[in-house]
């Protein structure tokens, strides 16, 4: 029994016996003085028992059978391992027909002794930045590293785009690492959808801006104190403003994101047998789908702020790695290693000696232009470590062309040089034999003959 049970069968006890009144009784226990009877007639004919509920101690109707718990508990350790609650019941309902609350599968495992795979820290105290009122004024980019695929394949990077306004995921790609080929692709997919945002919000990784040790010497520098990168020039290009983060809580919108993947993406790559970066991507764009589908804002009110790609601007050109190179005497550049022949031009021509843009486009074709002409597209074999060795090549940007360089001083002509012949007999020989003029000449062009 209770407390306040045991109080009243005390008090009951007391009317009983004549101790008490109806209404003394009543008022100790709180109650009415007819309800007061009524518990007076159960106590007189059952005893104290009568005062304790009647469904105490009696499993509930609505209990849920513990063959399903035991299938809650079997999901959760085996086939679906590492699921938050949430994404646990979504789950089992969609592929084990198992419809339960978040509420009950927290219960089911919290009762077991099974802890959440995600421990929060506690959070800190900071101002809320709110969202931008338009979608496309802001576009939050970034890359996680973290094991997708859970020792089956190789270790991968995801990189993806966030729009601050709507927390819509405009493009997401896997890479074997974050580098400026991913950044230039989630550029390029998310102007094909969406549209060109204004500005870029970035952390300061290398693909957006030269790292400070790989910069000249402060007397060396010019104006223009840092290089720009194959993806600031792309973003340049575009008119893409590039904004830099200061710290990762800076970016709650896209680190959120990672939170979620982490939690729901490894699950769904675990479950469809991704094993490469290949099937990783197929299964993220459905992830992606599903994840815009239900968790986006939508914006009321003003019109979006995503701007029209020109006609004349070719994604595929300006997503590319540009190298400025100069054609040799033979015809031919060279980049990465390769060895590229250029056909001639109209007339057979020649134009050796002109500098060329070499693109190397996101398919992995390379692309030689000349004053916006086209000289030649091909296909090469290339293997992973010419690739990277091309996309951290320096790009070409547009810069004055160096001074001329003064003349080189004359070097001392070899002592069987024509100018250092003496004729056998003459004045000069006969001096350099008395040690009266030095063996060696000055470099001046004159005759070596003294008559």
């Amino acid at each position: 029994m209770t407390a306040r049970e045991q109080q009243r069968a005390h008090a009951l006890a007391h009317l009983v016996a004549g101790e008490l009144s109806t209404e003394e009784a009543a008022g100790l226990m709180g109650l009415s003085a007819r309800h007061t009877w009524r518990l007076r007639a159960r106590f007189l004919s059952a005893g104290p028992a009568a005062l304790v509920h009647g469904n105490r101690g009696r499993a509930s109707a609505r209990r849920t059978p513990d063959e399903v718990r035991e299938a809650v508990l079997a999901s959760a350790a085996g086939k679906y391992d590492g699921a938050n609650d949430t994404h646990l019941a979504e789950l089992l309902a969609a592929e084990e027909g198992i419809a339960l609350s978040r509420v009950t599968v927290r219960r089911i495992l919290r009762g077991a002794g099974r802890p959440s795979p995600r421990r929060r820290r506690a959070p800190r105290h900071r101002s809320r930045r709110e969202r931008m009122p338009q979608a496309g004024m802001l576009l939050q980019v970034d890359g996680s590293v973290h094991p997708w695929l859970e020792g089956r394949g190789p270790r991968l990077t995801l990189l993806a785009a966030v729009d601050d306004a709507t927390g819509l995921v405009t493009a997401a790609t896997f890479r074997d690492a974050e580098d400026s080929a991913g950044y230039l692709e989630i550029i390029r997919d998310t102007a094909r959808r969406h549209g060109l945002p204004l500005a870029l919000y970035r952390d300061r990784h290398g693909a957006f801006e030269t790292p400070e040790g790989r910069l000249p010497d402060p007397d060396l520098r010019l104006a223009d104190t840092r290089r720009p990168t194959q993806v600031g020039r792309a973003l340049r290009r575009l008119g893409i403003r590039s904004v830099v983060a200061r710290s990762a809580q800076a970016k709650g919108r896209i680190e959120r994101f990672w939170g979620t993947c982490q939690d729901r993406l490894v699950t769904c790559l675990r479950l469809a047998g991704a094993v490469d970066r290949e099937t990783a991507n197929r299964v993220l764009g459905g992830f992606v789908g599903d994840f815009n589908a239900r968790f986006t804002v939508e914006q009321t009110g003003l019109q979006p702020a995503w701007r029209e790609v020109p006609a004349e601007v070719d994604l595929d050109e300006v997503c590319a790695f540009h190298f400025e190179r100069v054609v040799a005497l033979d015809h031919t550049v060279r980049v990465g290693g390769l060895v590229l022949q250029l056909p001639p031009l109209s007339g057979r021509r020649g134009y050796a000696g002109r500098r060329v843009d070499v693109q190397l486009r996101l398919d992995g074709s390379l692309h030689v232009v000349l004053g916006g002409r086209t000289l030649l597209i091909t296909h090469p074999d290339l293997d992973r470590s010419r690739l990277r060795s091309l996309e951290r090549a320096r790009p070409s940007l547009s810069r004055p062309s160096p001074a001329p360089r003064p003349p080189a001083p004359g070097y001392p002509p070899r002592a069987d040089h024509p100018w250092r012949r003496v004729t056998p007999g003459s004045p000069l020989e006969a001096a350099i034999r008395s040690g009266e003029a030095p063996a060696s000449r000055p470099t001046d062009r004159f005759t070596d003959q003294l008559d």
